[in-house]
């Protein structure tokens, strides 16, 4: 049987392409409407593992997903770095000057600003997935609603492509963790670039004090950790804040394990969310 591997939106989303890249054509992906829903199949156990988009080039943070790691019964396992290629699709028949609305994800709409500024005429209409734009746009078949979204879409549901790149840069890319139930058995191809390092994400909540991030920070910085991530969400309570935080390396050498228990004695809570190997291109599996 195939792998089965949860991820936010529709078939022929970018994040299918991310979980198809990670582990290898014959995973059988498992759509999911909402970032929370991929991680309540991980955690149920429907699934032994998911994907969720963390930040773009481009657009920056995808907030969501940090928000489902924050929650327990997490770990991450693994990233991948995916080149973004937006197009713009429509029913066939359809054509750039007939277009009145363009729908996608608020991020792939952000990745496409110049274009969508070039032409004041479409209105930019935000749905939950780029994919799922596609298939309502093959659905509806009114030739003056497109959508953006990978060319894999454009092939799964019937459009023909009205526009390439466009987004605002060549190099446009998107992260991705891979997750899987904590304490789980391991994912095939966890262990498979041992050769490209490690990274720790980690999750920190502080007080509300003044200088609370700074004495979080100060230990790892004395230790020579290298943060490559920072991000703040809300906490649990009003005005209490958690930070989730990258760095290269993992928790075993000793200079690391002091500035993390200094971390802990600061800090109201830690707690490390997966060490893995960074990306380093090609197929996890082969």
């Amino acid at each position: 049987m195939s792998l089965a591997v949860a991820f936010q939106g529709e078939l022929g989303a970018f994040s299918e392409e991310a979980v198809r890249t990670w582990f290898d054509p014959d995973v059988e992906p498992l759509p999911c409407r909402e970032f929370r829903q991929v991680g309540e199949a991980v955690r149920s156990g429907r699934v032994p593992a998911g994907l969720l988009p963390v930040e773009n080039t481009l657009a920056g943070t995808v907030q969501p997903a940090y928000d489902v790691l924050a929650e327990p019964g997490l770990e991450v396992v693994g990233e991948v770095i995916l080149p973004i290629r937006h197009f713009l699709l429509g029913v066939p028949g359809a054509t750039l000057e007939g277009l009145r609305r363009v729908i996608s994800h608020p991020v792939a709409l952000a990745q496409c600003g110049e274009f969508l500024s070039r032409h004041p005429g479409i209105e930019a209409v935000a749905v939950y997935d780029t994919a799922g734009a596609a298939k309502e746009v093959a659905e509806g078949k009114d030739p003056r609603v497109g959508a953006i979204a990978a060319r894999r879409a454009s092939e799964r549901y019937g459009l023909q492509v009205l526009a390439e790149d466009l987004q605002d840069r060549s190099d446009n890319q998107t992260r991705f963790l891979v997750i899987r139930r904590k304490d789980g058995p391991p994912l095939p191809g966890e262990d498979a670039r041992a050769d490209a390092g490690w990274k720790t994400a980690l999750l920190v909540e502080t007080e509300n004090r003044p200088g609370a991030l700074v004495d979080i920070l100060q230990p790892l910085a004395e230790g020579g950790v290298n943060l490559t991530k920072l991000e703040s969400r809300p906490g649990i309570t009003p005005w209490s804040y958690r930070f989730f935080l990258e760095f290269e390396g993992s928790p075993s050498p000793d200079a690391v394990e002091r500035a993390l228990q200094q971390v802990r004695a600061r800090a109201q809570s830690v707690r490390v969310l997966g060490t893995y190997h960074p990306w380093r291109g090609g197929t996890v599996r082969s």
